[in-house]
């Protein structure tokens, strides 16, 4: 189910103003109050909207380090990798792939050292056969998500 131009504006405005109020949304989009908590309860009951927290950065939290790692999975051992990856914090992210890697990590690391010590650890699960590191220098395009929303909305 896609968005529309209201669901679009609405969105982008939100991302733009994250502590901004229901009356306040209304008066940037020029729609009744209850237009928009209705449009907000419906983009959260189909998972448009997933949370309303603050997004906090690993280099906030003291982790700088950002890396990729690509883990090639003992056959039928997905499961118990996944487990195992659960059990570490600075892993933020897995993905499931096709292609030469089973599985995408994105990794957190206070140093070059402590992200040795976590793939270490990534490597002590019996499922895990090998890994592969990219450590991103810097990042080219954050996050984004207002260009998306915009496309498919028509906004």
């Amino acid at each position: 189910m896609s968005i529309d131009e209201l669901d679009g504006r609405l969105l982008v405005t939100m991302r733009a103003n994250p502590r901004v109020g229901l009356t306040e949304l209304a008066r940037l989009l020029g729609v009744a109050r209850g237009t928009v908590q209705a449009r907000v309860e419906k983009l959260i009951a189909r998972g448009v909207i997933a949370d309303f927290g603050p997004t906090v950065t690993p280099e906030g939290a003291g982790y700088p380090i950002l890396a990729f790692v690509s883990l090639q999975i003992a056959q039928g051992r997905l499961d118990e990798a996944v487990r195992a990856l659960e059990s570490l914090p600075e892993i933020l992210e897995v993905y499931g792939t096709s292609g030469q890697a089973d599985l995408l990590c994105r990794v957190v690391a206070r140093s070059t050292p402590d992200l040795q010590e976590i793939i270490a650890r990534i490597l002590a699960s019996p499922a895990v056969q090998r890994t592969d590191t990219t450590i991103a220098l810097s990042i080219q395009i954050p996050y984004r998500i207002e260009p998306l929303l915009r496309a498919a909305s028509g906004a």
